[in-house]
């Protein structure tokens, strides 16, 4: 089969094209034909070595972690799907492959592809979405009336925080470009801030939870806005985060948490229905073929994507 892979570590020039045997799907496992699948920041960060000491990778390697596709072989102990159903999921950072025109999925990571979603919102949808669902509800325990500052709303993480923090009944401030905003607004933020306008993102002590999604600014730029029992979530675990959460347990009733994102088909299949409502939508920046996934690494490392960066592998299905 054709696939692209990681020939070691350094910028977009070591993604190559390769031919691959096709992937036998352990008992517990699906084999998916790939329709399309999405770049995500840390596919690049695998790729650059910034994260090597976390998770290293063994060159060669096929990329990619989410993917939408069809089941066309399953383990025998698989019992949820069966040949033809139209599934997505996002795969775990040591178990990668998604970049490639055959896939291997554990069955407990796959959720049903709602039938009004192509196979492109669907791709976009799992490991930005359940980010955003894990940092909200489970980290930031935000609730009915509650008030939110979202870091990054445009982004493929952001973009669906504002519309999940909304379907919990939260308050949602979001924070993006002026460019952005109109699309932003309609996704439900009930207040936009423009970055490029302005330095100030709202009242002392305003909100019960600030979600960072880009974390280019130190704790101390957001711990104000915080009120005495609010609540920072970080999508990245620096050491300075770590030091400041330490201590902020010492001093305060505010907490600093990190999201470690956890691929799951309960929490995808939750995001599914939300979709299924029209509660939950996913924005496309741009579409690459496979052949140009280079080109995708690179403007999503260019920090300017709006939603997500989605790969198509030929043939994708179309809304039914």
């Amino acid at each position: 089969m054709k696939a692209m892979q990681y020939t070691g570590y350094g910028d977009p020039s070591k993604i190559r094209e390769a031919d691959v045997p096709i992937p036998k799907p352990a008992p517990d496992q699906l084999l998916v034909k790939v329709a399309a699948s999405s770049v995500n920041p840390i596919d690049w960060k695998l790729r650059n070595g910034s994260l090597r000491f976390l998770v290293p990778v063994r060159f060669p390697s096929i990329p990619g972690m989410d993917l939408a596709g069809e089941v066309v072989e399953i383990g025998t102990k698989v019992t949820r799907y069966r040949p033809g159903d139209r599934v997505m999921a996002s795969l775990t950072s040591r178990r990668f492959g998604t970049a490639a025109e055959f896939a291997v999925v554990d069955e407990r990571l796959a959720a049903p592809v709602p039938k009004m979603m192509n196979d492109h919102e669907a791709a976009a949808l799992p490991l930005a979405g359940q980010t955003a669902l894990q940092a909200l509800r489970d980290l930031g325990r935000v609730k009915e009336g509650d008030t939110v500052l979202i870091v990054g709303a445009s982004g493929g993480v952001g973009h669906y925080a504002v519309q999940i923090a909304k379907v919990f009944g939260a308050k949602v401030f979001a924070v993006c470009s002026g460019v952005n905003a109109p699309w932003v607004r309609e996704l439900g933020a009930d207040e936009i801030i423009d970055y490029t306008q302005t330095s100030e993102f709202g009242s002392p002590a305003s909100f019960d939870v600030i979600f960072d999604t880009v974390v280019s600014e130190p704790f101390g730029r957001y711990q104000g806005l915080l009120k005495p029992d609010g609540i920072y979530v970080s999508t990245l675990p620096t050491l300075g985060l770590m030091a400041r959460s330490v201590l902020l347990r010492l001093l305060s009733k505010q907490r600093i948490k990190t999201i470690m994102f956890k691929s799951n088909g309960e929490d995808l299949a939750f995001l599914s229905k939300l979709a299924e409502e029209r509660r939950l939508r996913s924005v496309i920046d741009s579409v690459f073929p496979l052949s140009q996934l280079d080109l995708a690494h690179r403007r999503s490392q260019s920090g300017h994507a709006r939603g997500k960066i989605v790969i198509d592998h030929g043939g994708s299905a179309a809304p039914t």
